[in-house]
């Protein structure tokens, strides 16, 4: 079939309690991501003409983080049920010239494009078409915690998703469903007789369900990404004021420090050091001394938008160390206070961030009072294709 568009609908509209996290799991963070980002980045198949999510009432907010600035069509709101939801998607799609749709769960975040292109292939001469896995496991019946009969695994699949039907068939199907809530898509195409035809699934197409399932999946993004690390160093004068800021904390001092911004030296080569290993220019080109609106802007902004880049590019941050030197003010006292703020701004437990103070023994011109030094290193893991 070459004519007709494709269109991926992925249905994100439940609300994924059993994952935990206190959110709906499509929106939940995978390797510093939505998962909901994870199976859209996956549907990026030539063949494939567009993407339509389908997202429950009061997500807007979410939905729209995770898309970032993808160039998708408004989601369309689904029902109390999967099968309402996706009924709804399908009907937003008439009068687009939909040929072909590929109905997605975006809890199946890690698509292989070979299976793509199996299901499209078999709908050349099918109306629908499933991915499956064999069963290798024994199986059984079970009741309340005791073992029963086993049952013959011959002949029994898992079904996954994508699912892929004519658009015009499954349109049907689903406006005359009046069963149950389906499961599948597949379970209301065969109840309308279209004959569903199996293509080989993969097992990258797990579910992603309970807690365990997160952890698995980090792990597995975990292994395909690599190491990268960035060096930041910030220098700033002292003058006017009565305190400084530095790593995120206020500390009453003698003198301020001097800069267009709040002058946060640590902040700022911590700023540095994460760009850096995103290969990312420096803090300057980000943020222009220049520009008026950076004046006296609190350093956490430009974190903030250092940590959200690494997330942008699907990676996450490691691990942070900084060191601030000066003579005064003490920095002991306040050394927790500014590993907690860090942590806070970076999304990341205080055990992974390293804030430590030296002196040059009086040399030089931080030896001598005149202003603030500070570098910092910081350790991101980025998906190897960066």
């Amino acid at each position: 079939m070459t004519e007709g568009r494709t269109v991926a609908l992925v249905v994100a509209a439940g609300s994924g309690t059993r994952a935990g996290g206190g959110i709906p799991k499509q929106y939940r963070l995978l390797a510093g991501r939505p998962l909901l980002a994870h199976a859209l980045d996956h549907l990026d198949h030539p063949a494939i003409d567009s993407i339509l999510v389908v997202i429950g009432e009061g997500q807007e907010e979410a939905y729209a983080a995770a898309v970032g600035d993808r160039p998708l069509p408004p989601p369309v709101i689904g029902g109390a049920t999967r099968q309402e939801s996706v009924r709804r998607g399908l009907e937003a799609l008439a009068g687009q010239d939909v040929a072909r749709v590929l109905i997605h769960d975006a809890a199946r975040p890690f698509l292989p494009a070979a299976v793509i292109d199996r299901l499209l292939a078999a709908l050349d001469v099918h109306d629908g078409a499933v991915p499956v896995l064999g069963a290798v496991d024994t199986l059984a019946l079970g009741h309340k915690g005791t073992l029963g009969d086993t049952v013959p695994r011959e002949g029994l699949v898992r079904v996954q998703t994508p699912q892929a039907f004519r658009y015009a068939a499954i349109r049907e199907a689903h406006a005359r469903w009046t069963g149950p809530d389906a499961t599948d898509d597949a379970q209301v195409a065969r109840a309308a007789g279209i004959e569903v035809v199996m293509v080989e699934g993969d097992p990258a197409l797990e579910k992603l369900t309970f807690p365990a399932d997160f952890a698995r999946a980090e792990e597995r993004l975990s292994a395909r990404m690599s190491p990268r690390t960035g060096l930041g160093f910030d220098v700033h004068t002292f003058g006017p004021g009565a305190s400084v800021w530095l790593g995120g904390v206020e500390i009453p001092h003698a003198r301020g420090l001097v800069g267009h911004s709040d002058a946060d030296v640590a902040l700022h080569a911590l700023t540095d050091a994460i760009l850096g290993a995103l290969a990312e220019s420096d803090i300057g080109d980000h943020f222009p001394p220049s520009d008026p609106k950076w004046r006296g802007a609190p350093s956490a902004l430009f974190v903030e938008h250092a940590r959200d880049l690494v997330a942008a590019k699907g990676g996450r941050i490691e691990h942070v160390d900084v060191t601030i030197i000066c003579e005064s003010p003490r920095i002991g006292p306040h050394r927790q206070a500014m590993r907690d703020r860090i942590a806070s701004l970076l999304r990341l437990a205080p055990t992974r961030v390293s804030v430590k103070a030296t002196t040059t023994e009086r040399l030089g011109f931080t030896g001598r009072g005149e202003g603030i030094a500070a570098q910092a290193v910081a350790s991101l893991r980025l998906p190897e294709k960066l």
